[in-house]
């Protein structure tokens, strides 16, 4: 298994991953599939702002993707990230969540940044453990915050200070 940053070309291998889990689950609240020109453009902006965009890949083939992204929008947040972090099935369970976070989180302290943070569904109890096996704490929960699957979920946000985990 090896890491190496996301190309554009690559969007068809990540959207065969996030894209079931945007149909079938409540993992995220993104409401419809990303297109391979959505996501390319997303591992251009990435890479072009100097954010990562990682894949995991084993044997040539993509099973996972880690990247990161300011948190909220404007100047007074340029130094608190948000991740995002999706594994094929047959990845899952391996430790390779742990890897991919480890990298991007390495990656945004390398680049200054101080705080990253999950965003993650209130019902989603195996994020919810492994983001706290990694450090993480829960920082909020916003009750009802997303709308998926005719129904309201939480949103639980646990961060990591990346300056004090060093």
């Amino acid at each position: 298994m090896m890491l190496r940053a996301a190309r554009p070309d690559d969007a068809g291998a990540v959207g065969a991953i996030w894209n079931p889990i945007i149909r079938d689950t409540a993992i995220t609240f993104w409401p419809t599939e990303r297109s391979e020109a959505e996501i390319a453009a997303i591992i251009a902006d990435r890479a072009s702002t100097g954010l990562a965009f990682l894949l995991a890949e084993d044997a040539g083939r993509v099973i996972g993707f880690a990247t990161y992204g300011q948190f909220r929008g404007g100047a007074g947040y340029a130094h608190s990230m948000e991740h995002t972090i999706h594994l094929a099935p047959e990845a899952r369970g391996k430790g390779l969540g742990r890897i991919l976070l480890a990298a991007i989180e390495d990656h945004a302290r390398a680049a200054g940044h101080r705080l990253m943070i999950g965003g993650i569904t209130g019902s989603n109890t195996g994020s919810l453990a492994f983001h706290a096996a990694a450090g993480y704490r829960e920082w909020g929960r916003i009750p009802a915050a997303g709308w998926k699957f005719g129904q309201f979920h939480d949103l639980v946000l646990m961060g990591k200070d990346l300056v004090a985990a060093a």
